[in-house]
């Protein structure tokens, strides 16, 4: 995260996570609940007023506008949303979940609107170039992210002594800066975003998955088509490509799916 949140404001939104898990109540017709792992820069973070705000986050706000539905979001770690949009805690998920075959065997996906790959973050004076010079260190992943997949499935090839699992890139990157761990295997962008004013790190190697992100949804839930069908009006009108602009600072790809139209993923 780039911005420190306060302890208020960070209690702030673990309690509206709690309240809502006790409750156990479904959002209503006029309502879509988000759930989202806060803290996951810059697709859905606290800014210094607290307020949760994100690439995604204006995505998920854009879509519901559109639809003249309110949007509110619930903080849940990462391995949680899975479960989260299963049981109807939440209606859809958002956090940079990368659309798998595995996961379409249990829950359903909008058409993809972000293309990316994974990356290796060391510290900037640790000697360490690419993965090969992982051999005997410790690696760090967020858990359950594609990432965990990846480090796990490679790890008796490049030699990772451990691997760690923290809920978000903050808490890995923090431990990376102290020296607890010595590389952390995550999404690209997040990284590239939150490091781009500490030199004190470097991704030292992009690590090709041809990753797809979208939204979350219950097993071929009646929602998803909507959702889906604002996305593509919001492709073709350039709105998508007008956020991505504004968080990372760049145009989106012609050829990416930030900007064209895709089929929603199937098994």
């Amino acid at each position: 995260m780039s911005v420190k949140p306060t302890r208020r404001s960070a209690f702030a939104v673990t309690l509206t996570a709690l309240l809502a898990i006790s409750a156990g109540s479904m959002a209503s017709a006029a309502d879509m609940k988000v759930g989202a792992n806060v803290g996951n820069v810059p697709w859905e973070f606290q800014d210094e007023k607290g307020e949760i705000v994100g690439f995604e986050v204006d995505l998920a706000k854009e879509v519901g506008k559109r639809l003249n539905i309110n949007v509110s979001f619930v903080n849940i770690p990462f391995n949680g949303l899975f479960a989260a949009v299963q049981s109807g805690q939440v209606d859809a998920a958002i956090s940079s979940i990368t659309i798998t075959k595995k996961r379409l065997e249990s829950v359903s996906f909008a058409q993809p609107y972000y293309d990316s790959d994974q990356s290796l973050a060391v510290r900037a004076n640790s000697g360490i170039k690419n993965l090969e010079g992982m051999a005997g260190k410790v690696s760090a992943v967020d858990t359950g992210s594609t990432g965990d997949m990846w480090s796990t499935q490679n790890q008796q090839k490049y030699k990772f002594s451990d691997i760690r699992r923290y809920e978000g890139l903050s808490p890995a990157m923090l431990d990376l800066a102290a020296g607890r761990i010595d590389g952390y295997i995550s999404d690209i962008p997040a990284v590239q975003y939150y490091i781009k004013d500490k030199p004190m790190y470097q991704v030292v190697e992009r690590i090709p998955t041809g990753e797809q992100y979208s939204m979350m949804f219950a097993k071929n839930s009646p929602l998803r088509e909507k959702v889906n069908a604002e996305i593509t009006k919001m492709k073709q009108d350039g709105t998508l490509a007008k956020i991505h602009e504004k968080w990372f600072g760049a145009k989106a790809e012609p050829n990416s799916t930030t900007v064209k139209v895709m089929d929603m993923p199937k098994l």
